[in-house]
């Protein structure tokens, strides 16, 4: 986390949003949205916050370690934390002039199931649980009020425009076969020989008699087979791999997660036919397709409730879209740093709303 202190200081240099060093500055704002304001306080915390999710998600920490890198970073972020830091006070505003509040029960509900669901009933651990994210109760409840406020205004503006005919879902279905596709899958089972790892000289490796044996023993596994042994009696008795125990067998597996030269193989191959033995990074494996399924659309009537959630959520982010720009056309919004509003007119044009048909 020094790291990630250290790279949003490196992002005001590259905005300029660090003033020279004169005297004490309490505070510096950055944009005033209908007299409220966003500071480079409330701004640095987001931009933690954002970090702390990225490198949850696929930044790797070393990532941390470079200014230039971090900086990078930091750039790409930052223009969609202005957008939603200055939506965000805009719904607040909302709420408050709507006179929307968390009720004093409301929040004690929430807590409680909160502490449940993440094991902090105890309050020692409970009170370390916020240490650790350097919060107070007052913060957290002023956090849970203002995602409680915004919540509701987006129910207020968005709620009445989600209903959904069964025409639509038809129409996003027929849209989008691929997201209700079965992907191909196969079936298979396994006998695996392995052929022992060897030292010599201080250095792994493979020994050339035990590898031509284990190639032999494979070899001969596959003609019993051939002849007509059972593959998973065969399995059972002579591999050295875990699915032994199920007879060899493997899967469903989906064939885009095998390897691209299994699928090639798998490609040429009819239910019921045996490899010949494979070499392996540990040994030599012989495999039997059992079943293969090829890609299926699945009927719209078994996958009716996830069409409709799917179209729901696309409506419900079409709709917010179309709301916030209303509300931003609306506002009186005064940047004090030209940089920054570049950066956030920049996204707010990238992301307006389809016009509403109709």
């Amino acid at each position: 986390m020094h790291s990630t202190i250290r790279g949003v200081a490196v992002l005001f240099i590259v905005l300029g949003l660090v003033a020279p060093a004169r005297g004490e500055i309490i505070e510096q704002v950055l944009v005033k949205v209908n007299g409220d304001i966003i500071t480079k306080t409330e701004l640095e915390a987001k931009q933690i916050e954002a970090l702390r999710r990225r490198l949850s998600q696929d930044i790797e920490p070393e990532a941390l370690k470079n200014d230039e890198q971090l900086r990078k970073l930091l750039a790409e972020i930052t223009p969609q934390i202005l957008v939603e830091a200055v939506d965000e006070l805009l719904m607040v505003q909302l709420a408050k002039e709507r006179g929307y509040r968390l009720r004093d029960e409301q929040f004690r509900d929430w807590l409680a199931a909160l502490r449940k669901e993440q094991n902090l009933e105890d309050e020692e651990r409970f009170q370390a649980a916020l240490k650790q994210e350097g919060m107070t109760i007052d913060d957290l409840r002023q956090q849970v009020e203002r995602s409680f406020m915004i919540t509701q205004v987006q129910r207020d503006e968005v709620g009445s425009k989600l209903s959904i005919t069964e025409e639509e879902a038809r129409l996003y279905y027929r849209a989008r076969p691929q997201e209700f596709t079965e992907p191909a899958s196969v079936t298979l089972r396994e006998i695996f020989i392995e052929v022992p790892a060897s030292s010599q000289q201080g250095q792994a490796g493979v020994n050339v008699a035990q590898d031509d044996k284990a190639r032999a023993e494979a070899a001969a596994i596959r003609s019993r087979l051939l002849k007509g042994e059972d593959f998973a009696t065969v399995a059972a008795e002579v591999s050295m791999a875990a699915s032994k125990a199920n007879g060899g067998l493997i899967g469903p597996i989906a064939v885009g997660e095998l390897s691209e030269g299994l699928q090639e193989l798998i490609a040429k191959m009819k239910p019921g036919e045996i490899t010949a033995p494979i070499r392996t990074a540990r040994g030599y494996q012989i495999l039997k397709l059992e079943t293969l399924k090829e890609a299926s659309l699945q009927p719209f009537d078994t996958v009716r409730d996830l069409v409709a959630e799917r179209v729901h959520g696309d409506r419900q982010q079409q709709e917010i879209r179309r709301f916030l720009a209303r509300v931003r056309g609306q506002a009186i919004i005064e940047w004090k740093n030209t940089e920054l509003k570049k950066a956030y007119e920049q996204v707010v044009a990238q992301t307006a709303p389809a016009p509403e048909q109709g």
